[in-house]
């Protein structure tokens, strides 16, 4: 259970430096593609129909509370992961 906890701590990290990104793309002090906003809300939709869809697996095949959490956890970590790593690549707008 364990890894699951770290995992999951992991993942609220990027999601919280994700959010701090967007915020500051919103605000024009980051580097962040037009389609950023609508990017935010719409894949959050496919995210978590894939983590319900996972978990529900999981637990109809009898699997552990830690692999039902692991795999709820999956899709959402690989999404907040992808947009740590493209968004900070991005990086902060240069306005001098």
């Amino acid at each position: 259970m364990l890894r699951a906890q770290l995992y999951v701590a992991s993942m609220a990290m990027e999601a919280s430096s994700v959010i701090f990104m967007r915020v500051m793309g919103m605000n024009g002090l980051w580097s962040v593609p037009s389609t950023e906003n609508t990017r935010m809300v719409t894949e959050k939709q496919t995210a978590f129909l894939k983590s319900g869809q996972k978990a529900f697996d999981a637990v109809m095949s009898g699997k552990p509370l830690d692999a039902v959490v692991m795999a709820a956890a999956k899709p959402l970590r690989s999404k907040t992961s992808a947009n740590q790593k493209r968004l900070t690549r991005l990086g902060p707008r240069r306005t001098f």
